[in-house]
C-alpha cells in the first residue's frame, strides 16, 4: 500500500495542543504552528481500525494487560533496533516525561543533582527542578559543522558525589543526533563508575534518517545494561501522542525491582484500554511499511528545507538531523538578539517555532522547526520567513 503524506489535515477544533496553546505560548492566534513535536500526517488506518474494533464492544471496564503487548514490543526492539530484551524487563508508563519524573522520585532524594546535556529538551531541566532536585549542566560541545559531541572533560569536572542521575536524549532533541556507539559506551562506563543512573529517553528512536542506525543505550555494554532505565514509545513515529502508549525497559534486576516496585505501589504501570491496542497495531508488519514510507517522505522534506534555505536564506544554517522530523536552525547569521529572532518568526513571519533558548545553554540564536508536515505547508512557511526577512 502507498500512503499519502501530502494530504493537508485541519486540526482546529480537535483540542490540538499545537493550535489551542498558541495564545499561551506565543500570545497569538494568527500564527501557523510548527512547534509541538507531533506531526501533520494522518495516524495510519490500521491503528484506527484496531481501536475501532475495540470500540464496537459496549463496555469499557477494568481491563487486563493484552497478552500480545509484550511480545509485540520484544519483537519490534529485536527486529528494528537489534536489542534482545526479555518480557519481564518491560513496564507501561503514562508518558515519558512523567516517567522521568517517576524515576527521579523513585531513585533519588530531594537535593540530589541530576545531570543534563543542553541544548536539550526543556523538560529535562524543568522536571528535576520542580521535584526539588538540582540540575547540573554538562553542555554539548558544538563542532565546526554545527553538530555536537559530548564533552566528557567537562562532565568529569561537574559530576561530584551528589550527582545521582544523568538524563540522556538518545536520539538527541533538538539537534537530531544519533549518538555513536563509542560515545554511549564511554558514557556508560563513566556513569557506572560513579553510581550515576542513566535515564535514556529514546522516544525518537524509530525515526533514524539517511542511513543512520539507532542504538539503544542499554544495549551497548554490560555497564549500560546494569545502570540504566530506557523509555520508548510508538507515539512520535505513528502520530499517536494523544494515546499514551509509552513503556520502560530495565534490564538490571535490582534497579528494576526498585523502579518497578515504586510504579506498582502507585499503580502507574497500569495502561488504559487503548494504549496497548495502539502499540500492538503500530508494532506490526503494517506499521513497519508505514514507518518506512513516512521516513522517506520526511527525508525529502528535510532535503527540501535545506535546499530552500541554502538558495534563499543562506544566513540560516539548518543542521541535518540523523533522526526524527525536527530541524535545528542556526539563525545566528541573521545578527539578531534572541527576542528579535523570536519576533521575526512569530510577529513578522507568523510562524510558531520553538525558541532555541528554551533548550538551555547553547540554544541561543537557534529555532527548532518541525518539518513533519505535507510539503506544501513547509513551502508556504519558508516563503513567509523569506518575505519577513527581506521586508525587515
Amino acid at each position: 500500500m502507498t500512503y499519502d503524506f501530502d494530504r493537508v489535515i485541519d486540526r482546529r477544533g480537535t483540542n490540538s495542543v499545537a493550535y489551542e496553546k498558541l495564545p499561551l505560548y506565543f500570545n497569538a492566534t494568527d500564527v501557523e504552528p510548527f512547534w509541538v513535536a507531533d506531526n501533520g500526517f494522518a495516524t495510519p488506518q490500521f491503528i484506527i481500525d484496531a481501536l475501532n474494533k475495540r470500540l464496537e464492544h459496549p463496555i469499557f471496564g477494568y481491563t487486563a494487560e493484552a497478552p500480545q503487548w509484550r511480545p509485540a514490543l520484544v519483537n519490534w526492539l529485536r527486529d528494528r533496533q537489534g536489542w534482545q530484551i526479555e518480557p519481564e524487563w518491560i513496564a507501561f508508563i503514562p508518558g515519558i516525561v512523567k516517567g522521568i519524573g517517576m524515576a527521579i522520585n523513585a531513585l533519588t532524594s530531594p537535593g540530589d543533582k541530576i545531570i543534563i546535556q543542553p541544548p536539550v529538551y526543556h523538560p529535562f531541566r524543568i522536571v528535576p527542578e520542580s521535584n526539588g532536585r538540582q540540575v547540573v549542566f554538562n553542555p554539548l560541545r558544538e563542532l565546526p559543522d554545527g553538530s555536537y559531541e559530548m564533552d566528557f572533560d567537562h562532565l568529569a569536572r561537574v559530576a561530584d558525589e551528589s550527582c545521582k542521575m544523568l538524563i540522556l536524549c538518545n536520539p538527541h532533541n533538538p539537534a537530531g543526533i544519533v549518538w555513536p556507539v563509542e560515545t554511549l559506551k564511554r558514557l556508560a562506563e563513566f556513569c557506572k563508575e560513579r553510581n550515576i543512573i542513566v535515564i535514556s529517553d529514546e522516544i525518537h528512536c524509530d525515526m533514524p534518517l539517511f542511513g543512520a542506525v539507532h542504538t539503544p543505550f542499554a544495549s551497548v555494554s554490560p555497564a549500560a545494561a546494569s545502570n540504566s532505565i530506557t523509555f520508548q514509545a510508538p507515539s512520535k513515529t505513528f502520530n499517536i501522542a494523544g494515546i499514551v502508549s509509552s513503556f520502560t525497559v530495565v534490564p538490571d534486576p535490582e534497579l528494576r525491582k526498585r523502579f518497578f516496585g515504586w510504579l506498582e505501589a502507585n499503580e502507574f504501570c497500569e495502561p488504559d484500554i487503548f494504549a496497548p491496542i495502539a502499540a500492538i497495531a503500530a508494532y506490526s508488519p503494517e506499521g513497519e511499511e508505514w514507518r518506512r514510507q513516512m521516513l522517506a517522505y520526511v527525508e525529502d522534506n528535510i532535503r527540501f528545507v535545506i535546499d530552500y534555505l541554502r538558495r534563499e536564506l543562506p544566513a540560516i544554517k539548518p543542521l541535518r538531523p540523523g533522526a526524527s522530523f525536527l530541524i535545528w536552525l542556526d539563525c545566528r547569521g541573521l545578527g539578531l538578539q534572541q527576542p528579535q529572532l523570536v519576533d521575526l518568526f512569530v510577529r513578522k513571519a507568523k510562524l510558531a517555532l520553538n525558541d532555541g533558548a528554551m533548550f538551555g545553554p547553547g540554544g541561543e540564536g537557534h529555532m527548532r522547526f518541525n518539518v513533519g508536515f505535507p510539503r506544501q505547508r513547509l513551502a508556504g512557511a519558508l516563503d513567509k520567513l523569506r518575505n519577513a526577512i527581506l521586508n525587515q
